[in-house]
């Protein structure tokens, strides 16, 4: 029961879309309406508002981190472990993409995974974003960033488990899911990237 509660709950921490919150609380468009309609940190900053893009960003990393970390730091007393502070993760990075409070229509949760990473391990997820970063720099593509950084994630964690961070089975799988449904969520950039047509950062939607 414990396990079941603390899943659910995180759930409902990921359903929270803080690109439409944000965007609301400062009296901007509703995100869904306007470029990608993608409710992210991405297409917030394409409103031109950099603060709104940030909070954006940091509050979807949060609300991904969060469970991860509070399970990691009380769950122990409740029978919760690693496995469960993995799928705890899963949980709100599921809840980002298909939010209950937001009718199911959510964002891609790049920021979202990016904090899960950080909760199960710093490391791995410095490791990650680095990777990111790096692709970024050179190629100026985030959907090409965030696919490659979700193809390293898993990978990272299975070369450093057991020397920088403990190796769970539950958490390597968690991880493999997180990173398809990421994968998934980028199919229509795949194409774009595949046709040359997407958008670089820096640069404005490309309109049809």
């Amino acid at each position: 029961m414990p396990s079941l509660i603390a899943i659910v709950a995180s759930y409902l921490i990921g359903s929270l879309s803080f690109a439409v919150i944000v965007s609301k609380a400062l009296g901007m468009a509703d995100p869904r309406s306007y470029g990608s309609k993608n409710p992210g940190a991405t297409n917030v900053l394409r409103s031109g508002n950099k603060g709104a893009a940030l909070a954006t960003l940091l509050l979807d990393a949060i609300k991904g981190w969060v469970p991860v970390f509070l399970i990691h730091r009380f769950g122990a007393q409740w029978g919760l472990g690693e496995g469960v502070a993995a799928l705890a993760g899963l949980a709100a990075f599921l809840g980002h993409l298909y939010p209950v409070f937001f009718g199911f229509q959510g964002g891609k949760g790049v920021a979202t995974a990016a904090g899960v990473l950080v909760g199960v391990a710093p490391w791995l997820g410095l490791a990650t974003g680095a990777t990111w970063l790096i692709i970024a720099v050179f190629f100026r593509y985030s959907s090409l960033s965030s696919l490659v950084a979700a193809f390293f994630a898993p990978a990272y964690y299975l070369i450093g488990g057991g020397i920088a961070w403990p190796l769970d089975r539950t958490v390597l799988i968690a991880l493999i899911v997180m990173s398809l449904l990421l994968i998934w969520r980028h199919r229509e950039n795949i194409r774009r990237l595949a046709a040359g047509t997407e958008s670089k950062l820096g640069s404005k939607k490309k309109q049809d």
